[in-house]
């Protein structure tokens, strides 16, 4: 959970529908109660991701994602150093205090929607980009070039 603080419904800004359509997908795909714990989950696991991709690839997710979402992962600064899929998991459980099985469901319920935005080419070639464990995050199979 990124936070217990919530604002009232009548405070809430609202959001574009392409953003709605896109909570409620994660919604149904991680088979959260409420679209406020799709929204925690979307904003967390695509500010994570925006530490981690760069280039193209980066600009090219942006802008194919809803308005709100393309925001959240562009508004971080990406980091030096890569995480592979399982330390970025752990990063994100570490922010939040949540479990790492939690983190990883988040991870997941977000990547397969996101998946849903981008087009194949385009997520492979983001997991050509980004260190070995993320493709199982997005729902691919981890492949390695035989020796």
């Amino acid at each position: 959970m990124i936070s217990d603080a919530r604002v009232p419904l009548e405070h809430q800004q609202p959001y574009g529908t392409a953003y709605e359509q896109m909570l409620e997908k994660v919604r149904y795909e991680g088979a959260y109660p409420t679209r406020e714990r799709a929204d925690e989950a979307v904003r967390l696991v695509l500010a994570g991701l925006g530490r981690q991709l760069t280039g193209d690839e980066r600009v090219d997710l942006a802008a194919r994602l809803p308005l709100e979402a393309a925001r959240v992962l562009t508004a971080q600064i990406p980091d030096t150093q890569p995480l592979t899929g399982w330390a970025f998991v752990k990063d994100l459980a570490a922010r939040t205090g949540a479990s790492l099985a939690t983190t990883r469901w988040d991870t997941g319920s977000v990547f397969s929607a996101l998946a849903t935005y981008a087009s194949p080419d385009l997520v492979t070639r983001i997991l050509r980009q980004l260190p070995t464990g993320y493709a199982l995050l997005f729902g691919r199979a981890e492949l390695t070039p035989a020796a």
